[in-house]
C-alpha cells in the first residue's frame, strides 16, 4: 500500500483522498474505520490485499530457498487473516496467537477504539473457536508481552526441530 503503486491507488480510488496521510501513506486507522463499519469495504480491501500479500510472501519464500542452496530451515510469516483468507494450507503448520474477547477489546481500546468499535472489528474476525480449530499451535497472548515472547520463542525453537526431522 506504498504511496502510488497498485493497492494504494485501488484504495484511492475507492475511499477517497480521506484515507491518507498528509505524507500519502494509508493512514490505516482512517482505512479501519470505514472498511470494519462497511462489510463490502471490507470484502474489497481483502479482495484487493490477500493476493499481493500471498505474492510477496512467495518471493520471500523462493529468496529464502535460493539463499539457503534449496533447502531452508524454517520460514516464518506472520499473517493475522492467513487462516480466513484460505491460505491456511500453503503452510505446513498455522500458529494462531490467541487472547480472550475481553482481552482484545481491552487493547483496542488502549489504542483509542470505543468499546463499539473493538466489538466491530473482532466481529468482523473469523470466531475464535473456528480459528482454534485450525491450530497446529497455540500461543496464548492473555498474559505479558513478555510471556508471549518466551512461549514464541519456545514455538520457534520446536519448529526448527521439526523442519531439521522433516
Amino acid at each position: 500500500m506504498l504511496p502510488r503503486k497498485p493497492a494504494w491507488k485501488a484504495l484511492v480510488a475507492r475511499f477517497g483522498r480521506g484515507i491518507l496521510r498528509d505524507d500519502l501513506t494509508v493512514d490505516r486507522g482512517r482505512l479501519g474505520a470505514v472498511v470494519f463499519a462497511d462489510p463490502a469495504a471490507r470484502r474489497f480491501v481483502d479482495r484487493l490485499v490477500h493476493p499481493l500479500v500471498a505474492a510477496e510472501q512467495e518471493k520471500a519464500a523462493r529468496r529464502l530457498e535460493r539463499a539457503s542452496g534449496g533447502r531452508p530451515r524454517i520460514f516464518v510469516v506472520e499473517a493475522a487473516l492467513t487462516v480466513e483468507a484460505g491460505y491456511a494450507r500453503r503452510f505446513d503448520r498455522v500458529v494462531v496467537v490467541d487472547c480472550p474477547k475481553a482481552e482484545q477489546v481491552r487493547r483496542l481500546r488502549l489504542r483509542g477504539l470505543s468499546g463499539r468499535e473493538a466489538l466491530r472489528r473482532i466481529g468482523a474476525q473469523m470466531n475464535r473457536k473456528e480459528r482454534l480449530a485450525h491450530a497446529d499451535y497455540v500461543v496464548d497472548a492473555s498474559g505479558t508481552l513478555a510471556a508471549t515472547v518466551e512461549q514464541a520463542e519456545r514455538l520457534y525453537a520446536q519448529l526448527v526441530r521439526d523442519a531439521e526431522l522433516k
